[in-house]
């Protein structure tokens, strides 16, 4: 008779051995060499620091020439894999809803200058407040959050930002496809919670929210503590002259006495920040202006009305002494039970930190020096299906713990330990790269002869704003515009 437990493994594996399929088939030229080349991320015994150290992994057969060959000319079936990922089991919230993260991580190439479509990436340096701009490759991640305390996310889509891209434009369009290829997978049907992403600071909340007002989706996002927003226009008075106006009295983030009484309070006890306070105001919008993003709107700008929200915690775990969150969601009518919701998926967004350092310091995402940016997604996607395997293999292995590390049941264990087991469990499925053809090296270049055909050079982009100076003021104004 066969357990549930039993069943339940062999389903997993069933996925993880379908999806290893797809992911194969996903790779159009030199697949062998990738595939290996991924496998050779999976089953190393530590963190990848260079390419070459890949080729010396026992899963990859062929020797460290393929591998740069299979970067630099091979291909990848991005749209494919897409919808492959798409089509994976997702982690959910306790309703039910689908809960997705945006944010953008830098790929540092600051001494790469033969490396074309570099940008300056805005970084922190080691001081307080210190920020510096390095060029590399940004790119936008989007990822499936989990509902619980984890260091498990689900990336979904990655995109790299080109010279002159608008971050908000960008990351909607990712968002639209998204969306259209989890509702043709079934991840989405008609009666199902909407779809909530949820965003840092860095973005244009209301604006995001604009561009995805057709789609099944909500948008949270944090907002600057120096924001002003604005209540809805008055009811027009009979006999009243003049144009009607567009926008109600002033909601400014700085000043409570503008606030008025909250539409919803909430206080919830935590373990890590003591009571958490949450009140909620109702219809608030930023005021826009023919500038920026929309200065090529025509005709009146909309009214993008949303719910306010602000988060007051007791003390953090660091000791730091807390500020409060505002942050903004592009409905409105909030129930006590939306605010308790909402303020608590958005610091689950923080895990995809998690998944970042683990791509960067694990995996080896940043670590290759790739000149073209195009070899450079081909290797972000092979590192997306990485972690795919990684995440399809979790409670398929063992815990290989280290002497000092605490024993873990196998579904908690992090995706850095399922990897120690999992050339353990790549044994079980089938190999599906070919054998290498044997071969000789090439002549190479001949003594005495010096390369006349330098790598062509390439500039930085630097966008306008970056040229412009920081404008440095003891008593910074309110933003009153959107």
């Amino acid at each position: 008779m066969v357990s549930v437990h039993d069943a339940g493994s062999a389903g997993a594996f069933g996925d993880l051995a379908a999806f290893r399929r797809e992911f194969h088939a996903c790779l159009t030229a030199r697949a062998d060499a990738m595939f290996e080349l991924a496998d050779a991320v999976l089953c190393g015994d530590g963190p990848v620091h260079s390419l070459v150290e890949l080729s010396l992994v026992g899963e990859h057969r062929r020797g460290h020439g393929s591998l740069y060959a299979a970067l630099a000319r091979g291909r990848v079936d991005v749209e494919r894999l897409r919808r492959s990922l798409a089509a994976l089991p997702l982690p959910r919230a306790a309703d039910g809803r689908l809960v997705l993260a945006v944010d953008i991580t830098c790929w540092l190439r600051p001494d790469a200058h033969t490396s074309a479509e570099r940008i300056l990436c805005h970084t922190y340096g080691r001081g307080k407040d210190q920020h510096v701009m390095i060029p590399g490759w940004p790119y936008s991640f989007v990822t499936a959050l989990e509902p619980g305390r984890s260091s498990w996310t689900a990336p979904l889509d990655a995109q790299r930002l080109a010279p002159g891209d608008d971050a908000a434009t960008v990351t909607a369009g990712q968002l639209r496809h998204l969306v259209q290829r989890l509702i043709a997978a079934g991840q989405w049907r008609t009666g199902d919670p909407h779809i909530l992403v949820v965003a840092d600071a860095g973005y244009d909340t209301p604006r995001l929210a604009y561009l995805l007002r057709d789609l099944p989706v909500q948008v949270l996002g944090r907002m600057r503590s120096d924001r002003v927003l604005r209540h809805a226009a008055p009811p027009r008075r009979p006999g009243t002259n003049g144009r009607p106006p567009r926008h109600g009295s002033e909601f400014i983030f700085g000043d409570p006495a503008s606030w008025g009484a909250p539409e919803v309070t909430t206080v919830t006890d935590t373990r890590l920040y003591g009571a958490a306070t949450a009140r909620s105001w109702d219809r608030l919008h930023p005021r826009l202006t023919h500038r920026n993003a929309w200065i090529d709107q025509t005709g009146d700008l909309p009214l993008i009305e949303g719910t306010v929200i602000r988060l007051e915690v007791n003390h953090l775990p660091s000791g730091a002494i807390p500020k409060p969150v505002w942050l903004w969601w592009s409905e409105t009518d909030a129930t006590p039970a939306d605010v308790d919701r909402l303020w608590q998926a958005f610091l689950r967004r923080f895990d995809i930190e998690h998944t970042f350092r683990l791509l960067k310091q694990t995996l080896g995402w940043t670590c290759p020096k790739i000149r073209t940016p195009q070899a450079a997604d081909r290797w972000t996607w092979l590192i997306l299906a990485v972690y795919a395997q990684l995440r399809l293999a979790r409670g398929l292995t063992s815990d290989l713990r280290r002497p000092w590390e605490k024993p873990t049941p196998p579904e908690r264990l992090s995706p850095a330990r399922v990897r120690r087991g999992f050339r353990h469990l790549r044994a079980k499925t089938a190999c599906l790269a070919s054998a290498p053809k044997p071969s000789r090296p090439g002549p190479g270049r001949p003594p005495g002869r010096p390369n006349k055909q330098p790598a062509q050079r390439h500039d930085v982009h630097i966008s306008a704003n970056a040229r412009k100076k920081p404008k440095t003021s003891s008593s910074p104004r309110p933003r009153r515009t959107g």
